[in-house]
């Protein structure tokens, strides 16, 4: 337990802002707000009553909502929520498979051809469609469920890349504890196996980043690395480089999110040394790694430690390699949302405002049920040079 769970609601803003090293003013300036204010609510003079606020606080420190309250936080309605969420919910909390319940007519499926299902699932996640994701999710889920029960060996590893593709979805639309018990539930299923294990840490990683458990996600996702790390790096499968390569690098974002720059420095030189044998343009166990997503890894690292100016530095850098056109659609557009908050940080609304469009063009479901990317949006939309488009796209989207 963080002592941070402890404290009420201002200590908590102020425990978390230090953690994440910013200044007061720095951190009034990412809310639009006054170092004053900033200061009265740590203090506990002023309070915090407004869910809007709450989220744009929890999106500056990079925590989930819930970190700051000590509980669940309702999604407020509206153009940013992907219908169908709470029928995943179900799926998730079913136990029909557990109890013995006895499949309907037509829903059994062979591992073979479920393992198809779930590789199409994936590419359309890849693609960033995440409301027709989301509709597949809660049939597939069953399906994998059942599957695993009449056949544990065959069964087991497409169960695991089922939680980890909810898992993934779930972060992304900011679901986070629902996206935790998804992750529980592949490390569960993977118990036994040391590369499903890994793979499942991956999703695991990114789900205790996004509830502000920094120290925890760094210290899962190198015990799963070292566990299946090669002895010599040179004869390595690339398969095997790009698993243990990940999870450097999500410890790598772990230790930047816990303001340690000089870890998160060292586990992204030894990531890029594997990426390095890797290269670019492969998908290994659903990992998209290799030299470019460091790069962009150390994007999103120098914007959790306050470097606003070598984010865009790396981010200019990575979009002119080759590489960057052979990621998915959803890799890219995450990225370019990370790049806008770049730019924005480093008082740079132009290049914010290309940033975001460009990964509304590139995946329009990123910028429309992404909680960060209508942050942003929001931030944007209230600069009095903001391009029309943005302004029509705030208007779109619901955004004020």
């Amino acid at each position: 337990m963080d002592g941070s769970e402890l404290l009420p609601v201002g200590r908590r803003v102020a425990y978390w802002r230090g953690r994440r090293n910013l200044s007061q003013q720095v951190f009034a300036d990412r809310l639009g707000k006054s170092k004053s204010w900033v200061d009265k609510v740590e203090r506990g003079v002023r309070t915090l009553d407004k869910v809007s606020t709450l989220q744009d606080i929890a999106v500056v420190l990079r925590i989930d909502t819930s970190v700051l309250l000590g509980r669940d936080v309702p999604q407020p309605g509206g153009v940013g929520q992907v219908e169908g969420v709470g029928r995943v919910r179900e799926a998730l909390s079913t136990y029909d498979v557990v109890v013995g319940r006895p499949a309907a007519p037509g829903q059994a499926h062979s591992a073979d051809r479920l393992a198809r299902d779930v590789t199409h699932v994936w590419v359309t996640f890849q693609h960033a469609r995440y409301p027709q994701v989301t509709g597949m999710l809660p049939g597939l889920l069953v399906a994998a469920q059942r599957v695993h029960a009449d056949d544990p060996v065959a069964g087991r590893s497409v169960l695991v890349q089922t939680y980890r593709l909810t898992a993934s979805l779930l972060v992304k639309l900011g679901e986070v504890e629902l996206a935790w018990l998804a992750a529980d539930r592949a490390m569960t299923t993977a118990t036994g196996d040391a590369v499903l294990v890994a793979t499942a840490t991956v999703q695991l990683g990114q789900v205790l980043r996004a509830s502000g458990r920094a120290r925890m996600a760094r210290s899962t996702a190198l015990a799963a690395a070292y566990r299946i790390a090669p002895p010599d790096l040179d004869d390595a499968p690339a398969a095997e480089l790009s698993l243990c390569g990940t999870l450097v690098m999500q410890a790598a974002l772990a230790a930047a999110q816990d303001g340690d720059d000089q870890t998160c420095a060292d586990l992204l030189d030894e990531a890029a040394a594997m990426a390095a044998r890797v290269g670019d343009g492969h998908d290994h166990h659903r990992t998209g790694f290799g030299p470019v997503a460091v790069d962009l890894a150390r994007v999103a690292a120098a914007l959790d430690l306050g470097n606003a100016g070598d984010a865009v530095a790396w981010h200019e850098k990575s979009v002119a390699r080759d590489g960057w056109r052979w990621l998915p659609a959803e890799h890219r557009a995450a990225h370019l949302l990370d790049a806008a908050r770049a730019y924005l940080h480093a008082g740079d609304p132009g290049n914010a405002a290309r940033a975001l469009l460009t990964a509304e063009r590139t995946a329009p479901d990123e910028v429309r049920h992404r909680p960060v990317a209508r942050t942003v949006l929001t931030q944007l939309a209230h600069d009095p040079h903001t391009p029309a488009t943005v302004i029509q796209l705030a208007a779109t989207l619901k955004v004020t």
